[in-house]
């Protein structure tokens, strides 16, 4: 059964392709190395992660987030509150959709500066990882888009998703 913290390790593999170690990985997303390691292990069970390459398997993962992350891990909203933009609200889509006068959802954050509905994140560390890889940011931007967005706004994300994780990168 996969749990939120494995998409955020999933999506950070997906920007890093092979080139990552437990620990680093660990470090980058305020998790354990065993923590890691078993997120590994339940994605590579869910054929969402190839073990013998160390790679995402980037066209199951878009699948799943597309047509399932929405009804696995349903969004969660609060009240108002101070946070960091997310979905439509953040790049990327942040520069395709306009804003009409709504509150923009937002993950509730000391550090954030805008204020909006509160969102929670997929998992509670994403806007930390966030805001130390921007590349991050925009991937669960792009899937909170899809978690609570209209017909519109989970089309762009599906094809912004589809871009990032067939492009990867290597971490930093």
């Amino acid at each position: 059964m996969l749990r939120p913290q494995d998409i955020l390790v999933l999506l950070k593999l997906a920007l890093w392709g092979s080139n990552w170690t437990f620990d680093l990985l660990a470090h980058e997303l305020g998790l354990s190395a065993s923590a890691v390691h078993r997120s590994v292990q339940r994605a590579a069970a869910a054929g969402l992660y190839d073990p013998s390459s160390r790679e995402v398997n980037p066209s199951a993962l878009e699948e799943f987030l597309v047509h399932g992350l929405r009804y696995v891990f349903p969004p969660q909203w609060g009240g108002e509150a101070r946070g960091i933009p997310t979905a439509w609200a953040a790049l990327p889509l942040a520069d395709e959709l306009s804003q009409s006068g709504n509150n923009p959802p937002v993950w509730p954050d000391p550090h954030g500066s805008v204020r909006g509905v509160a969102l929670e994140p997929l998992d509670p560390r994403a806007p930390g990882a966030a805001r130390r890889d921007d590349g991050l940011g925009e991937l669960l931007a792009l899937v909170d888009a899809i978690r609570i967005g209209g017909p519109r706004e989970r089309s762009l994300a599906a094809q912004g998703l589809k871009a990032r994780l067939r492009g990867g990168g290597a971490p930093q």
